[in-house]
């Protein structure tokens, strides 16, 4: 299994996968977010993204004064875009900019970064790739380029009632 938490893996991977890494690395992304234990989550880091789809990486907040602090001024030069919100009752902070080619939305929630959903959503459905093959694969990006976002698209081809919360059970 691919080890998730660094992006190491991106050096290796395919052509969108390593200039991701070229990016994250020549603006030393994760390392000014060091702190917050930063993880590459969504589609990207399991080869089922699409035109358009950014980089999300996931942190682990303290305070969400400070979080939104933080990404303010040390992306500032990206025109990032920070708000709070909350989410199932927990406050979250989201933060999106533009890095060259690529959308970019840094979430951070009060929790550590591998046990957020969007993380646990990820190794599942790397987990059901691994086991469902290449044309599953597929199915599920022809899915999403018809606009159905990822956990919906599994949901769908396994018949899965409620994906955002079945997901969580594989």
């Amino acid at each position: 299994m691919i080890d998730f938490t660094t992006i190491d893996y991106l050096k290796t991977g395919n052509k969108k996968q390593q200039r991701a890494y070229e990016l994250l690395t020549a603006y030393r992304i994760f390392e000014k977010l060091k702190d917050h234990s930063p993880i590459l989550a969504g589609t990207i880091p399991i080869e089922i993204d699409i035109e358009g789809s950014d980089l999300d990486i996931i942190c682990e907040m303290k305070c969400h004064m400070e979080f939104e602090s933080l990404l303010t001024d040390t992306f500032s030069e990206f025109n990032i875009k920070v708000e709070s919100l909350e989410i199932n009752g927990d406050e979250a902070v989201v933060g999106n900019f533009i890095l060259e080619e690529f959308p970019v939305e840094i979430f951070g929630q009060n929790k550590p970064a591998a046990k957020q959903n969007a993380y646990r959503h990820m190794i599942a459905e790397y987990s059901i790739l691994q086991e469902k093959g290449e044309n599953f694969k597929k199915e599920i990006i022809a899915l999403k380029k018809q606009g159905i976002k990822t956990e919906p698209a599994f949901g769908l081809l396994l018949g899965l009632k409620n994906p955002y919360e079945d997901l969580l059970k594989f």
